[in-house]
């Protein structure tokens, strides 16, 4: 999820203007025509606030595989007027640099220029609660992650240990349809996987990462036992090895890209048995 810098300045006759810059400092204002729109009227005062762009699915749950549609060149499910800035902190007021001030004094600025606001711009929620029980409790709802901050401390850029965005790591389970042979003789490059969709198999991406050289030959071995020539996805991979989908993989992986494939998957074992019902069960668009 990039993060937005929203910046609105408001002008002598009424003319008003918001620019939306990311993280890495692109301008993005005309990528979010909904966030825009909310920054300039009725205007937010003169003013640098900081936030994340999301998009939220049916259950107020932050997506970003929705977020990579709706900010997709093709048509897609989402519009980039889903997108909405969650803005959780006040960088620059009405000519003041609050950089320099504690994380709670300029939350305490930041809350009456959101207060009430429910459309393209909200104030992002601040909860103070022993961090290790909110983590679990977040990361069981389905949410991406949290970030905690220290509410002494000064606004800086950049990694630093006083602001930490903790990321929750999905771990499911998923069938083997093949494989991609490595360069190394015997081994594997990536495991090529599946998800159930409905009484079907689609496929959902390869790893290949989690094993050592020494699993990844037995693997092969394994698998070279289990050939088809009639793939169990709809996959043309040149250089593939397909198989039949007898095994299981337990893989850990961060979220779902926009075309539904895993982000960041870990290959951490075989699952005991060839449990059909084991195997993730891709309820995504």
């Amino acid at each position: 999820m990039p993060a937005v810098h929203g910046q609105t300045h408001r002008h002598t006759r009424s003319v008003q203007r918001a620019l939306i810059l990311t993280r890495g400092g692109h301008d993005w204002t005309d990528r979010f025509p909904s966030i825009l729109a909310e920054a300039s009227h009725p205007p937010l005062n003169t003013a640098i606030l900081d936030g994340e762009a999301v998009v939220l699915d049916e259950k107020g749950r932050s997506d970003f595989g929705m977020l990579q549609r709706a900010l997709g060149r093709r048509p897609a499910a989402h519009e980039p007027g889903e997108i909405i800035l969650y803005a959780f902190d006040l960088l620059y007021l009405d000519g003041r640099d609050l950089r320099r001030l504690p994380q709670r004094e300029r939350r305490r600025l930041l809350e009456p220029l959101l207060e009430g606001r429910d459309g393209a711009i909200r104030l992002s929620e601040e909860v103070e609660a022993d961090g290790e029980t909110f983590f679990r409790v977040a990361c069981d709802l389905g949410l991406e992650g949290i970030i905690a901050k220290d509410r002494a401390r000064p606004y800086r850029s950049g990694k630093r240990a006083d602001w930490l965005k903790i990321k929750c790591v999905r771990r499911d389970n998923f069938a083997i349809v093949g494989f991609e042979p490595s360069t190394l003789p015997g081994a594997i490059a990536r495991l090529l996987l599946a998800a159930r969709k409905d009484d079907t198999l689609v496929y959902v991406g390869g790893v290949g990462t989690g094993f050592t050289q020494q699993t990844s030959t037995k693997l092969r071995e394994v698998l070279e036992k289990i050939p088809t020539k009639t793939p169990a996805v709809k996959l043309s991979r040149k250089n593939a090895v397909f198989t039949k989908p007898l095994l299981v993989a337990e893989i850990e992986y961060r979220a779902w890209t926009k075309d539904g494939r895993l982000r960041h998957p870990s290959f951490k074992g075989l699952r005991e048995g060839q449990d059909k019902e084991a195997i993730y069960q891709n309820e995504r668009e």
